[in-house]
């Protein structure tokens, strides 16, 4: 199996840093309630939690005052944990990752930071791309809303 990343990568192609990350368990796949992550061109279409602590908890996209801790996750087994920041994604190709059945944006697809214990460079999310919190927090500063991603 090849080890998942996730390159942040110049409009030349210059590599500008490189990131283990973990994909959906189910693996790829549009369908909504597939659990797969989505595959194809994307764009950030929102970037959630600016400002905020390191290890911010989420659900729903809002900040729920928890702050992770191994305490915390013990406290909660079976919980998706969303933590640190969020870049909510958008496909951008008709059909295949947007639209009715298969719309990114509307199956609540993120890159976004997971408890540092979960394991990287291999699929076990829910569909969204997870990443390391210190990571993702580099990542969020560089980049904006419109960034392009795409997922292969």
């Amino acid at each position: 199996m090849t080890l998942q990343l996730l390159r942040l990568v110049t409009g030349d192609g210059q590599v500008l840093a490189s990131y283990p990350v973990s994909t959906a368990l189910n693996g790829p796949g549009e369908q909504d309630g597939s659990g797969c992550t989505p595959r194809g061109e994307h764009y950030i279409r929102a970037r959630i939690g600016a400002g905020l602590p390191a290890g911010t908890v989420f659900r729903g996209r809002r900040p729920t005052g928890e702050i992770y801790s191994p305490g915390l996750g013990l406290e909660h087994p079976g919980r998706d944990w969303i933590l640190s920041r969020i870049l909510w994604l958008c496909g951008r190709e008709w059909g295949k990752n947007r639209g009715p059945g298969v719309d990114t944006f509307r199956r609540f697809i993120y890159i976004h930071g997971t408890p540092d214990s979960e394991p990287m460079g291999v699929p076990l999310s829910h569909g969204c791309v997870r990443m390391r919190n210190a990571h993702i927090l580099e990542l969020f500063e560089r980049v904006g809303p419109g960034a392009a991603v795409y997922i292969h």
